[in-house]
């Protein structure tokens, strides 16, 4: 069942929690929830968004699992974060205020989870909430104390500038580098 877009938008605010335990090999971080992720509690679980395809094509995970199943990302060691946790209908909505508050909070999470790479998914996203202008794709030459970061592109549906193969790509030298 598809929500009304009168669902959709009392929703606006909203959060999740994240997927998240100590210790974990990998600690994606989306940019923030987006209605239909904050309606329907799974993240990344609008129709179209690439994370959940580009996840099993890359080798991260045995089979394409479906948002639902976004618990069955633990005992892989994978977990699910965002850098700011409140739902809006676009990303673009954010501040530069929200995205650097979100980035000291996720520094926070990440001392307190320790995971041993911390990937997020929003190449603008990382830039403004770590202060990091010119920051590219890939392995990031500062860490987190000792959790390495990597930036990798948005998969929202949105994104057009990168393809499904081509994200699956860069998820795929992600998973390589933590095996």
């Amino acid at each position: 069942m598809s929500p009304s877009r009168a669902e959709l938008l009392a929703f606006e605010g909203a959060t999740l929690p994240d997927v998240a335990a100590p210790g974990l090999r990998v600690l994606f971080c989306g940019i923030n929830p987006g209605l239909w992720t904050a309606w329907s509690q799974t993240h990344f679980g609008r129709p179209g968004n690439r994370f959940w395809p580009a996840l099993h094509l890359s080798g991260f995970t045995p089979r394409l699992f479906s948002p639902a199943e976004q618990h069955l990302l633990l005992p892989l060691g994978l977990g699910i974060t965002n850098v700011v946790p409140r739902a809006s209908a676009t990303a673009a909505e954010l501040t530069r205020e929200e995205l650097a508050a979100g980035g000291e909070a996720l520094r926070a999470r990440v001392a307190d989870l320790a995971p041993r790479t911390l990937a997020v998914l929003g190449v603008g996203a990382y830039r403004t909430a770590f202060a990091r202008p010119r920051a590219a794709l890939g392995l990031q030459p500062e860490g987190i104390g000792p959790t390495a970061v990597w930036v990798l592109p948005n998969p929202s549906g949105l994104n057009a500038h990168f393809t499904l193969p081509a994200l699956a790509e860069l998820f795929a030298e992600l998973r390589a580098a933590t095996e």
